[in-house]
């Protein structure tokens, strides 16, 4: 008998901008799992182009004509937030499998409809939620799952840069709602993985950089169902000599033992009496440079999941409907830094 050989997966992607890049390097990568990048579109013809050339794919500017033109298995949308709703409305209605950047919507209501729609027309949907995606936060992840640390009941999370994400990413300065919405959303939904679902958010916000329109730094604290307590931390107005940027620090206490994640991808772990520390980073890819290897592996991961959970026939672990629960901690998380009281999020 021999092997049966997985039929590939053809990729669509719309949106070729700043982070896009990672997504499509991501699939070219997976090409050997049977991931194709057939398509590639945006409205700036000179991105379509240069991506459509650069990966070997057709490139088209506009969405339904790449569509109505190419059968396509699969649909990762990379544009901005505002342009989610409408896009991936088109590819329900062609009943495409479709993978939606985060963050999912700039509001709540629009989150739901594309999760609604979506599952009115059958169609597949992720979210790219892609921080828990990422090596280090996997393996934290494995740890909890073994029990090596017991039962999980503190933890402090957090995303404190200096770096400079308004060069790549200028209409920041703009955006309405920033840190919470961009970056808080990742690491909310890390306390989710590890810790559970939240009973209730407290939180401040800050505008420590004048430049910014809306808060670029956030202090966030949820009570978990499970009793735990996390402490939530983002910020893009860091001042530190240190900067870990991209990664995710973090502690996570438990009642057999801690782990730790420092600076350099470097976990450490006690339970029991004992300690030990291993490296959870990886080796470079062929398209990741450091100190960004920390974000595109994590993307890259993200894809493979999604490969895999559409090739297996279920929903991703960070479905539609999953990243709704994460997006409800960012909603309560707004409402708490404006009303200066807890908030439970919405069910």
């Amino acid at each position: 008998m021999t092997d049966t050989v997985a039929s590939p997966i053809r990729v669509g992607l719309i949106g070729c901008g700043f982070y896009a890049q990672n997504h499509l390097n991501s699939w070219r990568d997976l090409a050997s799992e049977g991931a194709q990048l057939v398509a590639v579109c945006d409205r700036d013809e000179a991105k379509a182009r240069a991506a459509g050339e650069k990966f070997g794919a057709q490139w088209f500017t506009d969405a339904t004509l790449m569509l109505d033109s190419v059968k396509l298995d699969l649909v990762d949308i990379t544009t901005r937030m505002d342009t989610h709703r409408e896009l991936a409305a088109l590819t329900a209605a062609h009943k495409i499998p479709t993978v939606v950047q985060k963050p999912f919507a700039p509001e709540w209501d629009e989150c739901v409809a594309i999760v609604e729609n979506a599952r009115k027309h059958g169609a597949w949907l992720a979210v790219h939620e892609n921080f828990r995606f990422a090596t280090a936060m996997m393996r934290v992840s494995q740890v909890i799952a073994a029990g090596t640390i017991g039962e999980p009941t503190w933890a402090r999370i957090n995303f404190r840069t200096g770096y400079d994400v308004y060069k790549g990413q200028p209409y920041f300065y703009n955006e309405e709602r920033l840190a919470i919405l961009d970056v808080g959303t990742h690491v909310l939904d890390l306390a989710r993985v590890f810790l559970g679902e939240v009973e209730r958010v407290s939180c401040e916000t800050q505008r420590r950089n004048p430049k910014v329109r809306a808060e670029d730094t956030a202090t966030m604290m949820l009570r978990h169902t499970s009793g735990a307590v996390s402490v939530i931390e983002c910020t893009y107005a860091a001042k530190r000599s240190d900067d870990a940027f991209p990664e995710t620090l973090l502690e996570i206490e438990g009642t057999e033992g801690s782990i730790i994640i420092k600076k350099g991808e470097v976990m450490a772990v006690t339970t029991q009496g004992l300690s030990f520390e291993e490296r959870v980073g990886t080796p470079l890819l062929s398209w990741t440079t450091r100190p960004w290897h920390v974000s595109q592996e994590a993307a890259r991961n993200t894809c493979k999941h999604m490969l895999d959970a559409l090739r297996a026939g279920v929903p991703a672990d960070t479905s539609g409907d999953d990243n709704l629960k994460t997006y409800a901690l960012v909603e309560a998380a707004y409402e708490s830094a404006r009303t200066h009281a807890a908030v439970r999020p919405k069910a």
